[in-house]
């Protein structure tokens, strides 16, 4: 404190990041029951992605192109983040939407979809496990019409979602099946795989508690 009483905040140094460069900010257009809930109309997503991305470019200081990813599920939304962006990151697909996304994108543009996984071998406990995390998902719109274009139906959907489905969806099983399915998307044209480890947690309380345990199993049977 100074002799008035008052108390000083002592100024901390900046902190320099680690390994600068490898931030991606991911910009996506979200889900109607979600913007909704703001009291927003839920109008023209796609427009409205390519005029934000379009500020961005015009603003005062633009988010470099190869600093964004787009969120991008459909055809129009995979060419304008090949275009206006680093890449894409599909959020909740399978192997067979990452070599369909490639095509989209053709070479060059980044590709980063995110795979769910279950270090569990028992199916029964896999999949109950797997459907908590995907639930919450399987109420969007956009997840569904684009699960409706690799094939699925209405009945895969229904009560939490088919086995079909989940198993496309999450991969579970031993170290060497979750490995596979992250491979499967590498052959089929990824960049990168962005592994989400599902405990059996609701995804609204998942990040109070970080799967460090399951981390650490994965990662030799990942990056070796």
């Amino acid at each position: 404190m100074d002799p008035r009483g008052r108390r000083h905040r002592r100024r901390l140094p900046a902190r320099r990041p680690r390994r600068p460069g490898r931030a991606l900010v991911g910009l996506g257009t979200s889900h109607a029951p979600i913007v909704e809930r703001t009291g927003q109309t839920y109008a023209k997503p796609f427009s409205k992605l390519r005029s934000f991305v379009e500020e961005l470019d015009a603003a005062p200081e633009p988010l470099p192109v190869q600093a964004r990813v787009l969120a991008a599920l459909g055809p129009k939304a995979l060419r304008l983040a090949g275009e206006r962006s680093a890449g894409a990151h599909p959020y909740l697909t399978t192997p067979e939407h990452t070599a369909w996304a490639r095509e989209v994108l053709g070479d060059g543009p980044l590709l980063a979809p995110e795979q769910k996984v279950v270090l569990e071998t028992d199916p029964a406990k896999a999949r109950e496990i797997a459907r908590t995390g995907a639930a919450p998902y399987l109420a969007l719109p956009n997840y569904l019409n684009n699960l409706r274009r690799l094939g699925y139906t209405d009945e895969d959907f229904a009560d939490g979602g088919s086995d079909r489905l989940i198993d496309a969806l999450v991969a579970w099983g031993d170290l060497d099946a979750i490995a596979a399915r992250v491979r499967a998307h590498h052959d089929a044209g990824a960049d990168h795989v962005a592994v989400q480890v599902l405990t059996g947690r609701s995804p609204l309380d998942r990040g109070t508690v970080l799967p460090r345990e399951q981390w650490r199993e994965l990662a030799p049977a990942l990056l070796g």
